[in-house]
């Protein structure tokens, strides 16, 4: 039982509603459009997880073999860092899993054609090449920019496009709108890591914003993905559709608790952006399913 739940805490499980929450939304996009498909969204989902699970998993193996990951981090353990497992169990667990994740994406290349075949080698290069490779995107300070393209557009666009085989015009304000809420919990995470990656010199877009400005960011991030509902209530899909303003809430909370704490107590905010993320997708998904 402790070698399992070591297992769960290298896969971090909290960050898996970023993975989920691209794709109720365009599952659910698709259903509101009639032309929703269960086994296609079925696999979009668990290659989704199985590519979120993969990305953790090389970035532990990564940040730890070169020394970004250290015992001053503020942020959960991180197995390899700590010794909990070793490197190399790490590397196979993670080659494992994309792989897994590349035999269940060829069912979506079979559905989907080229332009899923495109997206998912991408995807699976930007997996590694977060973390490692010789120019680590997220010590560059493209982590932000890669987030929000894979789990913005890439992902909710993905996932409409295997079901349907076309795109819906309001396909993409609706991926903008979670791309920003998950790359508000990468921002998070990276504001409570902005002493330990300057001393590591991992040069993330917190560290070169500084705090405040990765405050004003991650504000920024959280309060846009609000007035981009206006867009599919204006296009007639009914009040229903402004189910997610529910968690503003919730937003304004997290948003003037990251003002006010710092190292570790992130932590919290980390977890609970990632929650506020998948309300606001299932809220979105309820909102759309009523107006059929």
């Amino acid at each position: 039982m402790e070698r399992i739940r070591i297992w769960i805490l290298a896969i971090r499980p909290k960050t898996l509603p970023a993975a989920l929450a691209p794709v109720i939304v365009g599952t659910s996009l698709a259903w509101a459009d009639g032309v929703f498909s269960f086994f296609p969204a079925l696999a979009a989902g668990l290659v989704a997880l199985l590519l979120q699970v993969g990305a953790n998993l090389a970035n532990d193996y990564f940040d730890g073999i070169n020394g970004i990951d250290t015992r001053f981090r503020l942020g959960p353990i991180r197995v390899t860092q700590s010794g909990l497992i070793s490197p190399e169990s790490v590397r196979r667990a993670m080659i494992g899993t994309l792989l897994t994740a590349a035999i269940l994406g060829l069912y979506l290349v079979w559905v989907g054609r080229w332009p899923i075949a495109l997206l998912g080698v991408a995807a699976m290069l930007s997996a590694l090449a977060y973390s490692g490779g010789p120019y680590p995107l997220a010590s560059h300070g493209l982590g932000d920019l890669f987030v929000f393209i894979f789990f913005g557009p890439v992902a909710v666009c993905g996932t409409y496009w295997v079901q349907a085989q076309t795109l819906n015009r309001l396909v993409l304000p609706a991926s903008i709108a979670i791309g920003f809420l998950v790359t508000a919990i990468l921002v998070v995470n990276n504001l409570r890591d902005i002493p330990t990656d300057r001393k590591t010199q991992k040069i993330t877009l917190a560290v070169l914003l500084g705090r405040r400005n990765t405050i004003v960011f991650y504000r920024l991030l959280v309060g846009l993905a609000y007035p981009l509902l206006a867009v599919f209530w204006i296009n007639g899909y009914g009040p229903w559709v402004l189910l997610p303003l529910l968690t503003l809430p919730l937003a304004m909370y997290w948003s003037g608790f990251v003002g006010r704490h710092a190292d570790a107590a992130l932590n919290r905010a980390l977890a609970g952006t990632a929650n506020l993320t998948l309300i606001f997708a299932v809220l979105f998904a309820i909102g759309l399913a009523a107006w059929v």
